[in-house]
């Protein structure tokens, strides 16, 4: 089949596209964006075509997906509209490809991409998979039997799903935009797990997971005694994280990651679990796990002389939070500076206190303008990052053009956060380094 990815650089599209790619479809797509991403490499290494234009030619037969930056209104939208060519969401898509296997469906409003990582590098260290990773990473072949794919909650999308096995990290209010409130995030959850056909694997400390009603077989897991699946005997150092695990009050390891913050443990946690459960030995998971690296964006370290770069993809302010918390244990005799660029004006409104509060874990806070591509300005009077850096004592704005402002974090841990694309910002603080 043909499939043509409208804003097939942002990252979902991205692995959606190679996904496609890789089971034997045709696949092109179209982005306003014409600078390099990170999500498009795996879209180069396929040789797939981006178009930047409005003039090429597109078959008839073409099956349309889209992300939802884009609205009907876009040109190139009202152009495959007016062509007459199928239109689908990329979750139905997705949701059609991975019914195909025996599916890993990992979910939560945070560590989704990191949990997802780890589950699809202990199985391709032992009896291969597929994977749908949001982090632009994405691949398939019919020769595997399990497919990860990360569950985003984002308008829905993970309903589309309904996989043999999934994960729930935790429930908290996020996009709320999409959502009512924080019962019909949960309730929305309580779906995805009931379509599950197996077993869900859920966080058991956080509350609002505990309040939903499991009809398929769940195992809670955590640092509460009461969980199925009970973390032991933490160990935060500098150069790793160390944890006892035990399964329905059997000890089955010590495990060492190289991994930073007690989230980390948590998400190792679920999928030492979840690949536990599918018979993968457990010696092979603890070999594994010592030569995992997280996924791009997360906590993805440059050394440039004595100064550190982390380029981490938080936006909410509980993933700032924990992530900040983790340079400290790596680092924690170093200066830990944030930069911090936040996304869409709704999130800001939504979470201004908790940003304040959360970004302050860092000892130096610098903050650019809002970013948001699916949002316009004038919906949000008065919306601006000033709501936050107004009420953090020393924080200061930056953008590219007044990056030397960063001059004086030479020698420091610089975390740039934020799910837009920090690129432009870390390449212009690198300039100023060499």
């Amino acid at each position: 089949m043909k499939y043509y990815c409208i804003g097939i650089k942002g990252t979902g599209m991205s692995t959606l596209a190679q996904i496609l790619f890789d089971l034997g479809h045709e696949v092109s797509g179209y982005d306003d964006a014409k600078g390099h991403k990170f999500t498009q490499d795996g879209l180069d290494k396929r040789g797939i075509n981006i178009y930047y234009g409005h003039d090429h030619d597109i078959d008839k037969d073409t099956i349309v997906t889209y992300s939802v930056a884009f609205k009907e209104d876009h040109p190139e939208m009202k152009r495959v509209k007016e062509m007459g060519l199928t239109i689908k969401p990329y979750g139905e898509i997705m949701g059609e490809v991975v019914s195909e296997f025996s599916t890993i469906g990992v979910s939560g409003t945070h560590g989704k991409t990191s949990t997802s990582s780890i589950i699809r590098h202990i199985l391709e260290d032992t009896v291969g998979c597929n994977y749908f990773i949001g982090a632009g990473d994405g691949m398939a072949t019919r020769d595997n039997e399990y497919y990860v794919v990360e569950s985003d909650e984002f308008n829905r999308h993970f309903l589309y799903y309904k996989p043999r096995y999934s994960i729930i990290t935790n429930v908290e209010c996020e996009h709320m935009e999409i959502y009512k409130d924080i019962d019909d995030i949960r309730e929305t959850f309580e779906k995805f797990a009931n379509q599950t056909k197996k077993l869900v694997i859920a966080n058991g400390d956080n509350e609002e997971i505990r309040k939903i009603n499991f009809k398929t077989k769940v195992m809670f897991y955590g640092f509460n005694e009461d969980n199925d699946i009970v973390i032991k005997n933490l160990k935060l150092k500098s150069e790793y994280s160390k944890f006892d695990l035990y399964i329905n009050k059997e000890l089955i390891g010590t495990f060492e990651i190289p991994l930073y913050g007690k989230h980390m443990v948590m998400n190792t946690a679920a999928a030492i679990a979840m690949c536990n459960y599918i018979n993968i030995d457990i010696e092979d998971i603890k070999t594994s796990l010592t030569s995992f690296q997280n996924a791009k964006r997360r906590f993805e370290v440059t050394n440039i002389k004595d100064t550190v770069i982390v380029d981490d993809y938080a936006h909410h302010p509980t993933e700032i939070r924990v992530t900040l918390e983790a340079a400290h244990q790596r680092y924690p005799d170093r200066k830990i500076v944030v930069v911090f660029r936040p996304n869409t004006f709704s999130r800001t409104k939504d979470f201004t206190e908790e940003f304040i509060d959360s970004l302050q874990v860092a000892d130096k806070v610098y903050m650019t303008e809002i970013l948001a591509n699916r949002e316009k300005q004038e919906d949000y009077p008065n919306v601006t990052s000033h709501l936050i850096a107004d009420k953090i004592p020393n924080c200061e704005m930056v953008e590219e053009e007044t990056i030397e402002k960063l001059e004086k974090e030479k020698g420091n841990i610089v975390v740039f956060m934020g799910c837009a694309d920090n690129s432009h910002l870390i390449e212009g603080f690198k300039s100023l380094l060499k």
